[in-house]
């Protein structure tokens, strides 16, 4: 989809997330080894997509995630498990970041709601009503005592 409603998305117009390069492109574009992409792979740094015949696909997104585990790795002395964990915890956070999205347009859209509600409600009040003015209160005390049966 391309965010709109009602109209679908080219079924040929690439992405960042599309399976295109084989894993020889994909090791020429990150610099890498293809034997590296493949421990990447079995290690769960890096998950291509998988063609019928089991080969790997890597998308545009891919080859700067492994490029990111490259500097990582190199730049940062970060091991293996680290990087495995860092990319957990910025996919997590990206997926929370998403919901929190979802949710405050949701609470946009009931407080648009309840404020409508809410000027249904003060349009449909009866406009021969006047409202009460409360009475400044005074130091007078008042003592109320019922009447007795007897009186």
């Amino acid at each position: 989809m391309d965010g709109r409603p009602g109209r679908s998305r080219n079924p040929y117009e690439l992405t960042d997330d599309s399976p295109v390069y084989v894993i020889s492109v994909a090791a020429q574009l990150s610099g890498l080894h293809p034997q590296t992409l493949r421990q990447y792979d079995r290690l769960g740094l890096v998950s291509p997509d998988r063609t019928a015949g089991r080969g790997r696909r890597y998308s545009a997104r891919d080859i700067e995630l492994l490029r990111t585990v490259q500097q990582l790795s190199q730049d940062e002395g970060i091991n293996l498990a680290g990087i495995k964990r860092i990319i957990e915890l910025e996919n997590q956070v990206a997926a929370l970041q998403s919901r929190v999205a979802e949710l405050s347009a949701a609470v946009e859209g009931a407080a648009a709601a309840m404020r409508q509600r809410e000027a249904q409600v003060h349009a449909s009040y009866r406009r021969d009503l006047v409202p009460y003015q409360d009475v400044q209160q005074t130091g007078a005390l008042v003592v109320w005592r019922p009447k007795r049966r007897g009186d």
